[in-house]
Order: structure tokens, then sequence, then C-alpha cells
């Protein structure tokens, strides 16, 4: 099987296949998705939602296949995505600094946004009133929110969330519903991995499964309960 890259193609996996040691993570795996889609990604704990991020990052390389982002072979390349963001397990924030000087130093890398650009993230996110508190006081819920930002913050065309909603309280999980939603239709587009089935179902454009090796396109969304 070779998919044709359409031209609103953001992400293609042609015929990638992955293992650790001796255990097969994927096996000829095909996957594509376009602008504006929020796409959500399932699976039991194990099966490779993080890996797969990882690859589509850039993170780490496939055993045999190519994975294209915004129209880039980063694997024949060797090189990160441009425009990407990604929130996956919990990001290594400096304790000792501030949320908002975190965000900073973090932006220092490509130096595109403004302090005024860190601010209206941070709004975003619901952490606009402790901006100035040192992340060492965060809660979980918290930390949560300030991975997000550093996800979004540079208006990134692709992000990849996993778990995003872990540790958040019912008001944030709906403002942060709100919120991806507001970026896919600007016109990124969202990869996001949960257990949580009413973020999958609320949220999601499609869904993806991955079983047995492979990702198999759940044709209604209800059917991740089965």
């Amino acid at each position: 099987m070779i998919l044709v890259k359409t031209i609103e193609s953001v992400i293609q996996l042609d015929n990638v296949s992955m293992k650790f040691k001796k255990h097969i993570i994927f096996e000829d795996l095909y996957f594509q998705c376009q602008a504006k889609e929020i796409i959500g990604i399932v699976g039991e704990n194990g099966s490779g939602k993080s890996v797969l991020f990882k690859l589509i990052s850039g993170f780490i390389i496939p055993d045999k296949g190519n994975i294209s982002v915004n129209g880039i072979n980063i694997t024949r390349n060797n090189a990160l995505p441009d425009k990407l963001g990604v929130l996956i397990e919990e990001p290594p924030f400096l304790e000792d600094i501030t949320g908002f000087e975190n965000l900073k130093l973090l932006s220092s890398i490509k130096n595109e946004i403004s302090d005024a650009d860190i601010f209206e993230v941070l709004k975003e996110v619901g952490l606009i009133d402790r901006k100035d508190e040192k992340v060492k006081h965060y809660s979980l819920g918290m930390k949560k929110k300030l991975g997000i930002a550093q996800a979004i913050m540079e208006k990134q065309e692709v992000i990849l969330l996993d778990e995003p909603m872990n540790a958040l309280d019912e008001e944030s999980v709906e403002k942060m519903r709100s919120l991806f939603k507001k970026i896919a239709t600007k016109g990124a587009t969202i990869l996001i991995a949960s257990h949580n089935k009413e973020d999958i179902n609320k949220l999601c454009d499609k869904v993806y499964r991955i079983k047995d090796n492979k990702l198999e396109n759940i044709e209604f969304k209800t059917q991740i309960e089965n």
C-alpha cells in the first residue's frame, strides 16, 4: 500500500517500521493527515502513542520508511520539523524560575515571538495571573497548562499533544478544548493521544487506534468504547 500525498497533506508516514530490541512497535505503517484536522490517537498503554509522536517530531528515527512533515522528509534529511510544537510526557521546566521566564527562555531559541505573545498564550491557557510565580510552586495542572503553552506559543502548524488534559479540572478541560478547536480553525493540524473518550469524541475529526503495530481508522468515534 502506498499513499499518494495530497496537496493539503501535512503529516505523512510511508512504510514506517520501528522496534526496540525485539519488541515491534510499528510495522509498515502508513498514515497521513491534512491542515485544520484534529486527529485522535488511541490505544492501550504501551501500544506506541508516544513513540508515534516522537517519530513525527524527529526525536527518534524509524528503522525503515519515510516521514514527511510540512512537505519536508525529516527521515531522509535527518532534521527536526519546522513549525511543530509538542507535549510529550512532562516538559523539563526549570523549577526555580517563573512560568513566564521558562517560556521566555524557550522562545529565545528561535526568537520569533515577543513578550506580548507569551503573555497572550499564558492568558489563553489560564496562567496569566500566575506568570510571575516560580514553577516549583505550580500544581500538576498548572504545569500541564504551561506545557500546552510551550507547545502552541509560536503559532505552530503541527501540534502533538500526549494526554494534554491530565491533571486539569473540568473548567480547564473545557477551556483547552475550545482553545484547540480555535487553533485548528486557524490552520493548524493537531494530534491528540488520550485515554479520555470524551475528549476524543468532542474534539477529533478522525480517530485512529494503534492495534497490531498499525494505525486503523475508526469510522465512528463511538467505537472507541468497544
